[in-house]
């Protein structure tokens, strides 16, 4: 069932349950004790009215809403952290400006794109999203429709941050902010009708819960795209296959990123649930954090282990990453697996980071903060275990939904990304990439106490 569909089945089903409101306060317990038949027979119910599941519903939204923009801080932390300090100014304007962008573009085109008239199709309606009047309701949804527009937007955002980190340090920020125009309001919308809109991949019988692929591999596949094209760091890799570490500016920082990260994926999973109008829902919202939690801890034991195994010493970076690699591997399906098969399904993830980086510096793709491993690998591979846990599905359906997204991921964002190098150009020159984004393309350093006029660090 598609994430529209959820919380208005889940309303649909309330609407039938028993009620009883006390007209005094003194008949309070003897009401109660009238209603407790009820109550049992409606099960995990709860026997709230649909004014109530409407307002439970909204506010998962909302919160869950705030939970994942909170994200955009992680983000912009991980990526300030993981830079060279002469181009931290630069990852922040960034990340500030796709999100802002990514608001406007999904009210603009990219939630009709995304929800209306999809119809079992390929792509929604191109129009402006308007919500309720004020005072309004909408009953027949579950939630309101602000709400869930705000939930959807933050996530449009997410796809766009992992964009920004693998490119740092040597695109121009005019081609980036163009990028994230067209997949914000185009391509991720597109994509995203398939599965959530209630497109040809939902009639399918395809699953992603929360978005391993749909958002996570499609900014994976974007980034890929567009790191292929720009090429690498200068002085990344030197001859027969030399690759020269360039360390980030604060380790601090980036941990914060993560955390903050970690913290954000709660109203990421959680609130992906769609309703939390009865006991079952507020049940399976529980899970789904507790899940979540599990998995990110499963690929930080597993990275922090593999590392240490296979280089005799812990790199703190890896293992940064082995938590949201474990947290993107869940996402796909956060709800049906048992504790072991979340830690299980996150401890992967964590093994696939540590060994894809060292493979994508052999073919010279150069992703400065690992986002490639984590979001793309990852992804793929927290969708495909999804028929392991959740027999709803197939392992047949998974890979066609996957290799369907990538497909059409890669190749309008290569196009896209081609054309802006044509017109625009991608790269900074080899000048201000020595010197740093933050003077050449900002103009305010964000260490300018320790980065003195012609500092190449």
């Amino acid at each position: 069932m598609n994430r529209k569909l959820l919380a208005t089945a889940t309303l649909t089903g309330l609407a039938g349950l028993a009620y009883v409101e006390p007209a005094f306060a003194q008949d309070a317990a003897e009401a109660t004790a009238e209603a407790a038949p009820a109550v049992a027979e409606a099960g995990t119910g709860g026997g709230v009215t649909p004014e109530t599941a409407y307002i439970f519903n909204t506010l998962l939204f909302l919160i869950g809403g705030f939970l994942v923009m909170w994200m955009a801080a992680g983000f912009a932390m991980l990526e300030a952290g993981l830079v060279r300090s002469k181009n931290v100014s630069m990852q922040c304007l960034k990340n500030i400006a796709l999100y802002s962008i990514a608001g406007l573009m999904y009210w603009v085109v990219g939630y009709s794109l995304m929800y209306a008239n999809v119809d079992g199709g390929f792509i929604g309606s191109f129009a402006p999203y308007a919500w309720d009047p004020v005072g309004g309701n909408a009953l027949d949804t579950g939630y309101s429709t602000a709400s869930d527009w705000f939930f959807q937007m933050v996530f449009v955002a997410t796809a766009a941050s992992i964009v920004s980190g693998t490119l740092a340090e040597r695109i121009k920020l005019l081609p980036f902010l163009l990028f994230t125009v067209v997949l914000t309001g185009f391509i991720y919308p597109i994509a995203g009708s398939w599965q959530w809109g209630g497109g040809w991949l939902s009639e399918m019988g395809f699953s992603d819960f929360a978005g391993s692929t749909l958002v996570h591999s499609v900014g994976g596949w974007a980034a890929l795209a567009g790191a292929f094209l720009l090429g690498a760091r200068k002085g990344k890799y030197g001859p027969d296959g030399v690759v020269h570490p360039l360390p980030g500016s604060s380790i601090p920082l980036a941990t914060l990123g993560t955390f903050i990260l970690w913290l954000g994926w709660f109203g990421f999973n959680g609130a992906s649930q769609l309703a939390m109008g009865s006991i079952g829902d507020v049940s399976d919202v529980s899970r789904i954090f507790a899940n979540t939690n599990l998995a990110a801890a499963g690929g930080v034991v597993a990275a922090l282990i593999l590392t240490a195994i296979l280089y005799k010493k812990v790199d703190v970076t890896m293992v940064l990453n082995g938590a949201l690699a474990g947290l993107v591997s869940i996402t796909a399906e956060p709800l049906q697996p048992g504790p072991l098969a979340a830690i299980l399904i996150g401890a992967v993830g964590g093994v696939i980071v540590v060994f894809t980086v060292p493979l994508l510096d052999k073919l010279k793709i150069d992703d400065v903060v690992g986002a490639i491993p984590v979001h793309l690998l990852a992804g793929i591979w927290g969708t495909m275990i999804v028929p392991a846990t959740n027999g709803e599905t197939s392992f047949v359906t998974q890979f066609i939904g996957v290799a369907a997204y990538g497909a059409f991921t890669l190749v309008a964002s290569f196009i896209v990304w081609l054309i802006l190098k044509v017109i625009v150009g991608m790269r900074v020159s080899e000048e201000e990439e020595m010197i740093g984004l933050d003077r050449a393309e900002v103009g305010v350093e964000a260490y300018p106490e320790f980065s003195p006029s012609g500092s190449v660090r």
